[in-house]
């Protein structure tokens, strides 16, 4: 079974068999206002916790969102490319950003439940 976890710069996992769905949460799409363009990562890019893994540009500004756990990128959302604006419309479904096989899943444990990501945006 899918566990979802959350990140304090609002991106959201979803976790199942070693391998997590990465995207922006509701609240980090409605700050950024309507997607323009998303700069995907290359299949295959390893990733550290903290590094650039996508750049999303929206009508008010360009913006970075980082890779919450190590890993590699195992896929790229490319529906993205011709439709940014999904990520807008749903961005913890069909606008996932990238996958990425885990490298350490202890990692995990410092992020946030749904609870814990609802009391940190207020």
């Amino acid at each position: 079974m899918a566990k979802t976890y959350f990140t304090e710069d609002h991106e959201w996992l979803r976790v199942e068999g070693g391998v997590a769905t990465v995207g922006i949460t509701d609240y980090a799409q409605e700050q950024l206002g309507d997607l323009v363009f998303v700069e995907l990562p290359e299949i295959g890019r390893k990733l550290a916790k903290g590094d650039t893994a996508v750049v999303v540009e929206s009508v008010k500004a360009a913006s970075d969102v980082y890779a919450p756990v190590d890993g590699e990128i195992t896929e790229a959302n490319a529906t993205l490319s011709a439709d940014p604006s999904l990520v807008n419309s749903a961005a913890t479904g069909d606008g996932w950003l990238w996958k990425m096989k885990l490298a350490n899943e202890s990692q995990l444990d410092s992020l946030m439940d749904e609870a814990a990501y609802k009391a940190h945006i207020g």
